[in-house]
């Protein structure tokens, strides 16, 4: 109450800080004749003009009026787009690393190049994130004619760019790209042998375009690259056979071999469905008698099963996925779009490919990964805009410390949103919406038909058909042609189905695209053919808005009320005219999960029929209470993934920090003494502890393993003792220090120098990637199985940061040892010819296994690069291996030769 009061008294925040706002926006008019009379050149000259007082200590804060009256001007010389004052309140708010809440039709576009152009002067690299390659081409086009009028380079990058062309493009002054391709190039750079083939800078300023759908609605897709995993594709064709037999449960603890969780995505097995299965899998041999499904040796079925089940029961055909060339494509469930080279992981995706009869690819095992959330919190500055930000405003806040500023429209909003009209069931429903559209038609009045799903508009498609209603359909199956379908949507009686409407990034015009329709004509075009279109277009323009506007109808309720403000807003752009409505059935998803029979019990008590609706706030406000469980229920997935990364964050700096000290430096000689030394003295100690008399010592054990995995042949008990028989822990070490190093001498002095240090770097690179690749496997292990820990009245999430901190200590001493056993065994028979021959070597196999990699994405959502080149593993980086090292490696011990392979299938194979 008290806060109610104070917002009528002295304003909101928000109209707090619009008002500071306008304040700077006064100065920035001030300036505008100013800058209206000087020359072309004198305006791009402002450019080094401003550098030069950032150079001298100025700030950007204090260049911003003078900077955003040049983007405005230099804007309406180049474009012919004058910014409005709202957008100039915009440019301010992405400056200061805040969310500009602006509707659709507001020019969030234009407003970007404000902030851009302002940060873009201290030279250290802007990135404008985009949703798609389309608008990242379109913009980065567009927009850097007005950069280079100003003296800015501009870089743009999308999918399937040479790594040298990326570089480029991320030297400028302005790159602009997907969020996809900027997180995949952090991880790349991430897995690069040198510093020369880093492809990003510092992440130091970012504009991320339909922020919500990026940070909020992708959020729970971690970035992976990822390599094949030993699983059988035959197991999973096996257990779907299995899946026909069992029997879903109906009811909370009815009969059933398994239940179905509709709002997370999961699937248990009932207590009778485990013994089912059991028997069912002994049945075909798949398990041994006397065994349990849960025995850890069987969680590699478990897992499977699991996916089997789900593809099944809570993945579904033109919904969550489509079947187009003897392939699975995943639908965006928020966009609606396909995300072509994506793939479920956790073995989902083959699961559905099996489902589905298509050819299979084989189940990846991850190499790199990173969260949407913690990748753009690395940058130094983050800001964002979109239409429909406000009601996530408190997870921006929460996960990303961003704050969101609604943003007053350029024009005040004409649009009517009607009440919402509820209907028994869906065929009533698609009825009602099918004469709604016919009555828009016959008026011509444009109509925007958005759907949630792809069945939904291939249904209501077949339904306009069915009555004579023409009408185009956008949904993923014909993603090549939105542009010219959006183009068109606002021509007089045009009648456009499509799913969901976000982050399409191009406005509906009453009246159709003038500039389509002049792009069409051609630059051959005479200027009484322009002027004959343009004429035309005022016609249809005047036409639309007697005719109301674009109406727009829902087909039902997103789970969001975001994404239902999204649909909503493609309607009533900078004043236009508008309407909208939604159509709910009480058998839609939404309602049917969380309110619908209660609320079809209440409606047929008043009588009604399958054909009638009715208009209710209160069943209106039961909906939207529906979608903000939903909404929480999201936000705690989102937040509960957060806390599981932000582990694995705080160790990927770690490892990431690690590898960029290693390329940078000119010599790792030093670290590797210092590895050398701590490994051992682990060694030693492990043999020799501190707390056991010396007759326990078990020297035959340390001398062994010192030949096995060093090539260190030693008589500790026999020569070293008999010169000192009180030989302590310390002088063992010291001397077995001694003695690896002279070898590493002696090879040095073999090779060259500056060979031997080239190879350094290389292993410990590689190893550091090897060891980290099999630490994520472990990782993700560890997090699918944890939950368990909370039947032992333990906390999940405190477990796993318990044991994630232990794993990780032993990674690091792994990745030391390793490095250094490689180093140890390292044999050459003759001194290259060439030092850059066996690097070149390795970054060529590195180069190619991510140019042969494909993305991948999981349900719970994980999106990442699929390699096939070598499985990860270390490729071979010693010309040979001597006698001595070929006769004393065990057959069942990895390969000297750092191939990844067991030695007996490697260079101990029989011929």
């Amino acid at each position: 109450m008290w806060n109610n009061l104070a917002a009528k008294l002295f304003g909101s925040r928000n109209d707090r800080l619009i008002k500071q706002y306008r304040k700077r926006v006064q100065q920035i008019n001030a300036l505008e004749k100013e800058y209206q009379a000087l020359e072309d050149a004198a305006l791009s000259a402002k450019t080094q003009e401003f550098r030069a007082r950032l150079a001298e200590g100025a700030t950007l804060d204090a260049l911003l009026p003078e900077a955003f009256a040049v983007v405005r001007e230099a804007s309406q010389r180049v474009l012919g787009m004058r910014h409005h004052d709202v957008q100039l309140i915009g440019g301010m708010v992405l400056h200061e690393g805040k969310i500009a809440e602006m509707r659709t039709g507001e020019g969030k576009t234009l407003v970007a190049t404000l902030a851009v152009y302002l940060n873009a002067l201290a030279g250290n690299g802007v990135h404008l994130v985009t949703v798609n390659d389309y608008l990242a081409k379109r913009d980065g086009e567009e927009l850097g004619a007005l950069y280079h009028f100003l003296g800015l380079s501009t870089g743009i990058i999308v999918s399937g760019m040479s790594g040298q062309a990326k570089q480029e493009a991320y030297r400028a002054d302005v790159t602009y790209g997907t969020n996809n391709e900027f997180g995949f190039d952090y991880l790349r750079s991430n897995m690069a042998l040198s510093s020369e083939e880093r492809l990003q800078r510092e992440l130091n300023f970012a504009i991320v375009d339909e922020v919500d759908s990026i940070l909020i609605d992708e959020a729970r897709t971690p970035l992976i690259i990822s390599g094949p995993a030993e699983v059988s594709l035959e197991l999973y064709r096996e257990l779907d056979k299995v899946v026909p037999l069992l029997t879903k449960q109906e009811e909370e603890d009815g009969p059933g071999d398994f239940s179905v969780d509709e709002k997370s995505k999961q699937i248990g097995l009932t207590e009778s469905g485990h013994e089912h299965v059991e028997g069912l899998l002994q049945e075909r041999g798949l398990l041994e008698a006397g065994q349990g499904l849960y025995n850890p040796q069987n969680i590699g079925l478990f897992h499977v099963l699991n996916a089997c089940l789900r593809a099944h029961y809570l993945f579904h055909k033109d919904v969550d996925y489509i079947v187009r060339d003897d392939e699975v494509i995943i639908v965006d469930e928020f966009t609606g779009r396909t995300m072509e080279g994506r793939r479920w992981s956790d073995g989902l995706h083959q699961a559905v490919e099996i489902k589905e009869n298509v050819t299979v690819k084989q189940e990846t095992q991850t190499l790199a990964s990173i969260t949407y959330q913690n990748f753009f919190r690395m940058y130094e500055k983050l800001a964002g805009m979109t239409g429909t930000a406000d009601t996530e405003a408190f997870e921006f806040q929460d996960i990303y410390g961003l704050e969101t500023v609604v943003i007053p429209t350029n024009k005040p909003i004409a649009r009517i949103d009607y009440t919402d009209l509820i209907f028994l069931n869906q065929q009533g429903k698609y009825e009602a919406i099918v004469e709604e559209v016919r009555e828009c038609q016959q008026r011509g009045q444009p109509v925007l038909l958005g759907t949630a799903s792809i069945e939904t508009s291939e249904l209501l498609s077949s339904l306009l058909s069915k009555a004579g209603i023409k009408h185009n359909i956008l949904n993923a199956k014909q993603h090549e042609r939105e542009a010219d379908i959006i183009a068109q949507a606002g021509r007089p009686g045009m009648v456009t189905i499509a799913t969901n409407m976000a982050g399409r990034g191009t406005d509906i015009v009453l009246g159709g695209s003038l500039r389509s329709e002049l792009q069409a004509l051609g630059e051959e075009a005479d200027e009484q053919s322009k002027q004959q279109a343009r004429q035309d277009w005022q016609q249809r323009h005047k036409q639309v808005k007697e005719a109301g506007g674009l109406h727009v109808i829902g087909a039902e309720r997103h789970e969001s009320r975001r994404i239902d403000n999204q649909l909503r807003g493609r309607s009533g752009r900078q004043g236009d005219p508008g309407s909208s409505r939604f159509y709910v059935a009480l058998d839609d998803n939404l309602v049917r999960i969380f309110a619908g029979e209660r609320m079809a019990n209440i409606m047929q008590r008043f009588g009604m029929d399958d054909n009638e609706a009715i208009e209710s706030k209160m069943v209106s406000r039961q909906i939207e209470g529906a979608q903000r469980k939903v909404e929480a229920h999201n936000f705690d997935a989102r937040k509960s993934l957060l806390e599981y990364d932000d582990v694995a964050n705080e160790q990927r700096k770690v490892i990431y920090q690690q590898r960029s000290e290693i390329m940078e430096a000119e010599s790792i000689v030093d670290r590797i003494d210092l590895m050398r030394e701590h490994v051992l003295n682990r060694v030693v100690y492990d043999f020799l502890p501190e707390d056991r008399p010396k007759q326990s010592w078990d020297i035959r054990g340390l001398e062994a393993a010192l030949l096995g995995d060093f090539g260190l042949k030693v008589d500790i008990d026999g020569d070293w003792f008999a010169e000192n028989e009180n030989m302590t822990q310390e002088e063992i070490v010291a001397r077995l220090i001694e003695w690896m190093q002279n070898i590493h001498a002696q090879k040095t002095q073999q090779v060259g120098e500056a060979f031997i240090r080239r190879v350094e770097k290389i292993i410990a690179l590689q190893t550091i990637d090897k060891q980290w690749k099999q630490h994520l496997t472990t990782m993700d292990m560890l997090r699918q199985a944890i939950w368990l820990r909370s039947r032992a009245q333990k906390d999940p999430k405190r477990e796993y940061q318990r044991e994630a901190f232990e794993i990780f200590g032993g990674l690091l001493e792994n990745i030391q040892f390793e490095i250094v056993r490689f180093l140890s065994l390292m044999e050459f028979k003759e001194q290259p010819t060439q030092a850059e021959e066996l690097e070149q070597q390795a970054k060529q196999r590195q180069q190619q296994s991510l140019e042969q990699a494909q993305y991948s994405d999981s349900s719970e959502i994980s999106t990442g690069v699929e390699s096939e080149n070598n499985n990860g593993q270390i490729p071979p980086v010693f010309t040979e291996l001597s006698e001595e090292v070929l006769k004393r490696t065990p057959r069942n011990a990895p390969c000297p030769c750092g191939s990844g392979k067991k030695f007996k299938y490697c260079h101990g194979q029989v011929v």
